[in-house]
């Protein structure tokens, strides 16, 4: 291992030579109190920028070894590394040059705890951050000098000042590792009281906007407060005890004006399938892991799901009990979303009526009577909605505001009233016996669907042109995979660009590793999970990057299902 004093000499004697005199750098130094890997130098300074590791021992890192004793606490100090690293990182990039010269980066997570490749602790106490610098340049010309401020120089004071527990306090970090302990532990105690979500007295649901996850901070944002018949209470490791509304499993409407907050308590709902970093408002916002949004998604490509359940035999013949589609409508691509995520375990089911086909939601006694069932293949979700929760264990959380035929399947009614919840079950039922729909049932018999959908190897290709493996991310919700750009925008529970990245190689480590034609698309999704939670994310890409945050079988199943290639045989 060469010491930080040999790179500094190195930077120094090829200043001013063409840029691939870079290369001479990769590799290990010692620093005094870390190690720095250089692991991939960057060919060229409007190429991806150059990979690098810093290692600190446990000696020298010095977490307490509370911060890292089980996975909760690990990925929430972790977590809190990272966006320290985020930050000064950021304060000390500067433009040095061409194309990213000076550029430092890493992928630090936003509002949600997710565990990363970013910054982590291994079992031992040692810190390990992996980011990118941009290698400074003059057109394609090293600028060595500035080079060896950057590593050496800016690099250490980051790693000083973000990786090593000096240089925080003691309160801050037993935070994050206790909130995020206790959002896993209160997902874990749901069950026991029947629940699918809770969200905790106190917590602030509104954000700052549509593409600021913080918390909204305005005069007059109103804290939640629990109707009292619906208040439930848990004590957690350290919270102790909790009070707030749960979520039964069974049927749930939200209900209420428009910009009352309904809307914003169901994504607050779906965002709780990830635990939150303190501060953030929904901290004790928790849902189980396995609850899906669904929505319409004209256009999307669909490959032979069977739908049937809830569309019938189409014109012309074609059968929906193994349906295809490249340019499915409003009601068929949302059929075909929720037998998708049954395929991949759905335990509930979120539906916002904005973001819904009204034809696939209700079809009411008027329309049933000048369109007679015969000549209308679609059974609405409200005479199913019951049925999956009585056959398959799946609850819904539906935001309702103009169908009330949905009060008579309704087990719970929430108004939302200027952002705080009220229990108006009771006054649902009597205005559902007050004025009844007359409509007629149009979902007779049990459900039946094959979930034993069996992907085609050939037919999952990340190849282009003479590259054999094509996949890049080109934002939250992109990926280039292949020839084929895959569309994740109604994918609403991915929360994070490193998501969708790790989603992408999981898609061809998938095709690699475990679609053989034989397989379902379960048992897939499940050798998956398996491996990452056995060796970690670095299992769907060797070489060690800082780019990977862990992802639910759900948004992976979402990704494969939406690849226009794909190509499935039934069961």
């Amino acid at each position: 291992m060469r010491t930080h004093e040999a790179l500094h000499q190195t930077l120094i004697r090829i200043d001013g030579r063409g840029y691939k005199a870079y290369k001479e750098i990769g590799g290990t130094y010692s620093f005094p109190g870390f190690t720095l890997a250089i692991d991939s130098v960057q060919s060229d300074p409007f190429a991806a920028p150059s990979r690098l590791r810093a290692l600190v021992p446990p000696r020298t890192a010095a977490l307490p070894e509370r911060l890292f004793a089980g996975d909760s606490r690990a990925v929430g100090v972790s977590c809190f590394l990272a966006r320290a690293f985020a930050r000064l990182a950021s304060r000390l990039s500067a433009r040095r040059g061409s194309g990213r010269s000076g550029e430092i980066r890493i992928e630090a997570p936003g509002q949600q705890v997710l565990a990363n490749t970013a910054v982590q602790i291994h079992d031992d106490g040692t810190a390990e951050a992996r980011f990118t610098v941009g290698l400074p340049a003059q057109g394609r010309r090293v600028l060595g000098r500035q080079a060896s401020r950057l590593l050496v120089k800016d690099v250490p004071e980051i790693v000083e000042s973000s990786l090593i527990a000096r240089s925080h306090s003691d309160e801050a970090l037993w935070l994050h590792a206790a909130a995020n302990e206790d959002a896993d532990a209160l997902r874990a105690m749901l069950a026991q009281q029947g629940l699918i979500s809770f969200v905790a007295d106190g917590a602030v649901l509104p954000r700052a906007s549509g593409v600021d996850d913080r918390p909204l901070r305005a005069d007059g944002v109103v804290p939640f407060r629990t109707p009292e018949s619906l208040r439930r209470s848990f004590t957690l490791p350290h919270a102790g005890a909790v009070t707030g509304m749960g979520i039964a499993a069974g049927v749930t409407l939200i209900v209420g004006g428009g910009y009352h907050g309904k809307s914003t308590l169901l994504r607050a709902i779906e965002r709780g399938v990830y635990n939150h970093r303190p501060g953030d408002g929904r901290e004790l916002v928790v849902s189980v892991s396995d609850l899906v949004k669904i929505r319409a998604e004209d256009g999307r490509s669909v490959s032979s799901v069977d739908i049937s359940a809830f569309i019938g035999d189409l014109p012309l013949g074609q059968t929906t009990r193994s349906f295809s589609s490249r340019n499915a409508s409003g009601s068929t691509s949302q059929a075909a979303a929720i037998v998708e995520a049954l395929e991949a375990g759905a335990e509930g089911l979120l539906i916002d009526e904005d973001t819904a086909a009204t034809n696939f939601l209700i079809r009411d006694a008027r329309m049933q009577a000048l369109v007679p069932k015969a000549h209308e293949p679609i059974t609405p979700f409200i005479d199913r909605v019951r049925k999956l929760h009585a056959q398959f264990g799946v609850s819904a959380v539906l935001v309702v505001g103009g169908s009330g035929d949905y009060l008579d399947v309704a087990d719970t009614v929430i108004a939302m009233e200027n952002f705080r919840p009220r229990d108006v079950t009771e006054r649902a039922q009597e205005v559902a016996a007050a004025y009844p729909t007359a409509r007629a049932n149009e979902g007779a018999g049990p459900i039946e669907i094959d979930l034993r959908r069996r992907p085609r190897p050939g037919s999952i290709d990340p190849s282009k042109g003479r590259r054999q493996v094509n996949i890049k991310t080109r934002n939250v919700r992109t990926i280039q995979f292949g020839a084929e750009s895959l569309d994740l925008s109604a994918v609403e529970q991915i929360v994070h660009w490193a998501q969708t990245r790790a989603i992408g190689a999981a898609l061809d480590y998938a095709r690699r590793s475990f679609i053989d034609g034989s397989r379902t698309l379960a048992e897939v999704l499940e050798l998956v999970h398996a491996a990452i939670e056995r060796d970690g994310l670095d299992v769907l890409d060797s070489r060690r990057t800082g780019d990977l945050a862990c992802f639910r079988r759900h948004e992976l199943a979402a990704a494969l299902n939406r690849l226009r290639t794909l190509e499935v045989r039934g069961g």
